[in-house]
């Protein structure tokens, strides 16, 4: 029983640190506590659990958590190993001194609470004006809501039930909102080798990704191009979905001979 108890106990923590990932921004223990469907008094207890471990922090001004330095810590500390940003991150900038649009790079991240997330890891970008949506390293955003989680989610194998369980939200009338339509969009996206992002998480904004592999052929990333769409999807279109596709080849080549923990 108390075993149970123990693995309860940790699975709470984790589903509250997921939910602050989740969300990316503050939350109160009432919010958390309505999130999870548990008691406050529960999260109350995991929460200075958490704190005392430094995996959270309390804002004494607004009362609410956020993620604390031992997840930076740890993550840094992945990051050193995982060398993937290294790789990548020369090939991006050579592509946006081409395109003179924001290049990002992306991965993948999955658990039940929060569905598919593709998480900035890269970015490379200059003074050019951009619209609102500019997510910064470390965010994450719907993968079916865009280019370079539709990438990811197209060559790899998906839990459709996650995706059912974690649903869709319409950020704009373009959003893909359903699992048939997905799936119908990710096969294209295997069939010409390129996602494209068509104002479905921001009106006027347009990104086009491709997928990063590794040596079992997964893509275990992905690289875009975003801007406005009038400057992004324009004459030269068909030019720079090339020079992306070139680029994500070239460090897919480099990642196959990447050294990852295990190795």
């Amino acid at each position: 029983m108390m075993m149970n108890s123990n693995i309860a106990s940790v699975e709470r923590a984790l589903d509250i640190l997921l939910l602050l990932y989740g969300e990316g921004k503050e939350m109160g223990v009432s919010e958390i506590a309505n999130q999870l469907g548990v008691y406050k008094s529960t999260v109350h207890r995991t929460l200075v659990t958490l704190q005392s471990k430094h995996f959270v922090q309390k804002n004494e001004v607004t009362d609410k958590y956020w993620l604390g330095g031992s997840l930076y810590a740890i993550g840094m500390m992945v990051a050193n190993t995982y060398s993937l940003v290294d790789i990548v991150a020369p090939e991006a900038d050579v592509l946006y001194m081409k395109v003179k649009d924001i290049v990002n790079v992306s991965i993948l991240h999955v658990d039940s609470l929060n569905g598919y997330k593709s998480v900035v890891i890269y970015k490379a970008r200059g003074p050019r004006p951009i619209l609102g949506m500019n997510p910064e390293i470390g965010s994450n955003m719907d993968a079916y809501a865009s280019s370079v989680g539709k990438c990811m989610l197209a060559f790899n194998d998906v839990d459709w039930q996650i995706i059912r369980n974690t649903g869709f939200y319409a950020y704009t009338e373009h959003t893909i909102t359903d699992t048939e339509a997905l799936k119908i969009e990710l096969r294209q996206v295997q069939e010409r080798g390129y996602a494209i992002d068509n104002e479905e998480r921001e009106v006027g904004l347009f990104c086009v990704g491709a997928p990063i592999f590794n040596k079992e052929g997964k893509a275990i990333a992905a690289i875009s191009i975003s801007g406005p769409k009038a400057r992004v999807f324009d004459d030269h279109f068909k030019e720079k979905v090339n020079l992306l596709k070139q680029c994500a080849q070239r460090i897919s080549a480099l990642t196959k001979e990447m050294k990852t923990i295990d190795e």
